[in-house]
């Protein structure tokens, strides 16, 4: 993959010649205890392994798939608890944003905004993010070619904020699976660092009212995605994934996690400059 700029991530510096990043929390804050808990138990991980942290947690889950699904605490509670997190753990925070109203408050306190998949080309939730001059992980919509996230990244980029990554989290929207093009992850490197999430790639949306998935793919795509050159790793991750609140199906346990990533960096190791 060719170069791109580095962005700067909180205190971390994303890209070429840098460490792999982790992106790595439970899908939706469960309370504040449990995302303090799992903060520190993953940030101990990364310390020891050398890699650089940023923990994620959704603060409201707008997509669920069911009314009833549980969302989380909401954007004032949710927020309090990712500052408590940010501030007693030491580490980075990121969450979703998902209407350009929450934006200037989440930007008080996250390190990274994230724009979903499903609003990846809402250009005023990327103009509100970008304003708040914090990077921006765009994720890439499942109905999207790669090459037209140089759109989004543009939206953002016009507020003069420069700090943009990409996600790729699987295409095909639609066909209650999805699939990954590891060729997305080099076209989008192309327009910014890219971040491969493992977590929501082996999802089956579609399939009723709660989103199913097969975890035990992750390993594969991790390890596929680290050789093709990622600058950042996205996983989510849980205690007890079978009573996840959200995404059940496709966290990844966190007794697995130090293992997974050892075998991701000997990969990367092995591979060589991306």
């Amino acid at each position: 993959m060719m170069d791109v700029p580095a962005v700067q991530l909180g205190p971390h510096v994303v890209g070429t010649g840098r460490p792999l990043l982790l992106i790595a929390g439970p899908c939706v804050i469960e309370s504040r205890d449990h995302a303090l808990m799992l903060a520190e138990r993953i940030a101990t991980i990364a310390r020891e392994l050398d890699l650089p942290y940023v923990f994620k947690a959704s603060y409201d889950k707008a997509n669920r798939s069911s009314l009833d699904s549980f969302r989380g605490p909401g954007l004032e509670e949710g927020l309090a608890t990712l500052a408590a997190v940010r501030d007693r753990v030491g580490t980075p925070v990121l969450s979703d944003v998902h209407e350009p109203a929450q934006a200037r408050a989440a930007g008080e306190v996250l390190d990274c905004l994230q724009v979903p998949a499903f609003l990846c080309r809402q250009t005023d939730l990327l103009l509100a993010c970008g304003r708040t001059g914090r990077c921006v992980n765009i994720k890439k919509g499942q109905f999207l070619a790669p090459e037209k996230m140089a759109l989004a990244a543009e939206k953002v980029r016009s507020t003069g904020n420069a700090n943009v990554l990409l996600t790729d989290r699987g295409t095909f929207f639609g066909y209650e699976r999805l699939v990954n093009d590891f060729t997305a992850l080099a076209v989008m490197r192309t327009l910014a660092p890219v971040v491969f999430d493992a977590s929501h790639s082996v999802q089956f949306p579609g399939g009723g009212k709660v989103t199913g998935g097969a975890r035990a793919h992750i390993p594969l795509l991790a390890r596929a995605a680290v050789a093709a050159g990622i600058d950042a790793l996205f996983l989510e991750v849980h205690d007890d994934p079978d009573h996840a609140r959200s995404d059940a199906a496709t966290v990844w346990p966190l007794e697995r996690l130090e293992g997974l990533l050892r075998m991701c960096l000997r990969i990367r190791e092995a591979a060589g400059p991306s």
